[in-house]
């Protein structure tokens, strides 16, 4: 294998254990995984039921460690990575038993590491009422 490619390997082996850090923590209300997979200025966008949300960091750990998802189902779909940048789709079946996401990931490698830094997310089937 050259140089490039286990480069590449490297990476998206670390990018899909920090999307997994988030399946994880989101799914089972773990607050170390949240906080090990975000960068410290994350932010969270998207809509459910009609309700628009923008939430930070504190604010998207509490709401999960306070109501885990414990979605059926959550994969990994696409990874993209260009450099120290990249891009990721995770999707969730399940989640607070009736819905359904779809999220994008953008990710960073930031202080020696990969950490994500914005999730934006599409319900995509399901309500939370």
């Amino acid at each position: 294998m050259c140089e490039l490619e286990n480069a590449l390997s490297k990476d998206l082996e670390e990018v899909t254990r920090v999307l997994n850090l988030y399946i994880d923590g989101a799914g089972n209300g773990n607050a170390d995984c949240l906080w090990s997979a975000f960068h410290e200025s994350a932010r969270w966008f998207g809509s459910m039921d009609g309700l628009d949300y923008d939430i930070d960091k504190d604010g998207f750990t509490a709401l999960m460690v306070e109501t885990p998802g414990n979605p059926s189902s959550a994969k990994i779909v696409d990874i993209q990575i260009a450099g120290t940048a990249a891009t990721a789709t995770v999707k969730e079946e399940g989640f607070w038993e009736t819905n359904s996401f779809t999220n994008f990931f953008t990710l960073a490698f930031l202080d020696g590491r990969w950490q994500i830094t914005c999730k934006t997310f599409a319900q995509t089937g399901g309500s939370r009422a």
